[in-house]
């Protein structure tokens, strides 16, 4: 049983059956009564946001959750395909479940799938990706020194503010957790 003392981000908790991740939380001590922790969660199953007050001492179950690493293969109908690489076995979760997730994945990209009662529920990707430039406005020399961004599309069609310097081809870190660009990798 995990107590409001255990919580951390990232943490997965079982509340009214359902699996939840501690997405932000904070301590909160008041002058006269007693001391509470607002925590941010999301329901692993359905993807909603839920922000809840839980009072000092209040226990909740873990969540049966396991993690497989599985590289992703392909869109169809049925969803976003993944396959476990060891044996084979392949997972479609469904654009909802993938959310966001679908700016960051390439063809072969290795990500964890969450599984809860042998049911895929969530994606965890690693904490940046590669992603090409496909199309944005070319520099102007002399704005080098203001530090203005401009908007480049990525090959995912994620829409990212670059530095004036960054053209067409070439490749960018963006970070997962925030979709922000993060720095230049290679030049085409």
């Amino acid at each position: 049983m995990h107590d409001t003392s255990d919580f951390r981000k990232g943490l997965h908790l079982l509340i009214d059956n359902d699996p939840f991740v501690i997405v932000d939380f904070q301590h909160v001590k008041p002058g006269k009564g007693n001391q509470f922790t607002r925590t941010k969660l999301r329901n692993l199953v359905t993807g909603q946001n839920l922000e809840r007050t839980i009072k000092s001492g209040e226990k909740f179950p873990p969540a049966d959750v396991d993690f497989k690493d599985m590289n992703y293969l392909y869109k169809d109908d049925t969803g976003y395909v993944f396959m476990d690489p060891t044996d084979y076995n392949q997972v479609a979760l469904h654009p909802d479940v993938v959310a966001d997730g679908k700016n960051y994945l390439l063809e072969n990209i290795e990500v964890k799938v969450c599984f809860f009662n042998d049911r895929a529920v969530g994606l965890e990707f690693p904490s940046s990706v590669n992603l090409k430039v496909v199309s944005t406005e070319p520099g102007f020399k002399g704005n080098t020194v203001t530090g203005t961004y401009k908007p480049a599309t990525l090959e995912t069609g994620l829409v990212v503010q670059v530095p004036l310097h960054t053209n067409e081809g070439d490749i960018l870190k963006i970070d997962t957790r925030t979709g922000e660009y993060k720095e230049r990798v290679s030049i085409r």
